[in-house]
């Protein structure tokens, strides 16, 4: 643990490379420009982009267990009370992001889920089940998730039940929100943060937290950084294994996508502790350790930000006027950079301007918290 402010390092600075490669993929200069590691695979696969938000959740996961070790990591009034409260905040600031600008818009088409409600969802329900079950039968719980989606996806699905079309998911998330409130990114009605496929991203959440427990409960040793390699390559293989049968796909949040993602975060993990709370070498880092005190406002305000760009703010070009961003990204990022690089160059600007925010925080020691 950092002895200056109590917190686990590794945990701040997993965060913060995270949620910096977040505004990355998702703020390119043009969507016709970008290096193919940082767009998602087109179905089955996973690409490092695949990686982002999963990450998160693995490290929402890790955060839960540290914050609520207040409440003695138990289900009582306080513990329910602030998970309730979080839930609804954070689903909420998704839905406004939803919303946002168009609050005079037609509400009978908006997409209900979005990445925060499916963190908020995710979150709510693995932090009861990390109360409620004891925690050498949570691999249990997780076991038995994934199998029961599995079978979901595999026994209601069509003739290919994997596919964009077939898979069950679309079925239930057709009659649970409405094909109107679906995201349309695919080409059909088909929202990747669905609620069927939020059941198995419950699991990253629980993996996460269990992650968090087993760096709490032993030393900051080169025993640990094992531990987590041993679990995390176990996991990656069970999910590579999984994969011939259940396909790895970020969009399903299929189960062997799940125990891959979980895998990869957890070896990651323990690197970045080997490095900053082993070896107490912190200081390349402070980038991140910024950007991770108060990830979820950087990721907030990346969004408001970049919606302000695309349909607030127009600036005059010739006879017409054309958004922001891609004025700056024609005039300002391509000539300097050209049209793939100039997008590249487009998404870290965005990055510094964000970091910019959370550095004013940071040096101000405002920690935003839900």
């Amino acid at each position: 643990m950092a002895k200056s402010t109590g917190r686990l390092v590794s945990l701040d600075i997993f965060r913060g490379l995270t949620i910096t490669f977040m505004i990355i993929v998702n703020n390119p200069g043009s969507w016709q420009f970008v290096y193919s590691p940082l767009r998602h695979a087109s179905w089955h696969g996973c690409t490092p982009t695949d990686l982002v938000f999963p990450f998160f959740l693995f490290i929402v996961g890790m955060s839960t267990f540290y914050s609520l070790k207040k409440y003695g990591n138990e289900i009582n009034l306080s513990s329910i009370f602030r998970i309730i409260r979080r839930v609804v905040a954070i689903f909420a600031i998704g839905l406004f992001l939803n919303i946002f600008p168009y609050f005079g818009r037609d509400y009978s088409t908006l997409r209900i889920m979005g990445v925060l409600q499916r963190i908020a969802l995710a979150y709510g329900i693995g932090a009861i089940i990390c109360l409620a079950v004891r925690r050498e039968y949570l691999w249990i719980v997780v076991a038995s998730i994934l199998l029961i989606y599995w079978g979901i996806l595999a026994f209601f699905g069509g003739a290919d039940p994997y596919s964009l079309e077939g898979n069950f998911a679309l079925t239930a998330d057709t009659a649970l929100l409405g094909k109107s409130h679906l995201y349309k990114g695919f080409g059909i009605p088909f929202d990747p943060e669905g609620l069927l496929s939020t059941i198995p991203a419950v699991c990253t959440v629980i993996i996460g937290y269990f992650t968090g427990e087993t760096v709490s409960k032993n030393s900051a040793s080169g025993k640990t950084v094992i531990i987590l390699i041993l679990y995390g390559a176990a996991a990656v293989g069970l999910g590579y294994l999984w994969n011939i049968l259940f396909p790895i796909n970020k969009a399903l949040w299929t189960s062997s996508y799940v125990l891959y993602t979980s895998g990869i975060a957890m070896g990651v993990l323990a690197i970045i502790y080997l490095i900053a709370d082993v070896l107490k070498f912190q200081k390349w880092a402070t980038f991140f350790i910024i950007f991770g005190m108060n990830a979820l406002f950087c990721f907030f305000i990346s969004g408001i930000w970049t919606k302000m760009m695309l349909y607030i703010i127009k600036i005059p070009s010739g006879a017409e006027k054309v958004n922001l961003y891609n004025w700056f990204y024609n005039n300002v990022c391509v000539p300097v950079a050209g049209n793939l690089n100039g997008s590249l160059m487009f998404a870290v600007i965005q990055v510094l301007l964000i970091w910019s925010l959370a550095l004013i925080l940071y040096r101000k020691k405002i920690l935003i918290k839900l």
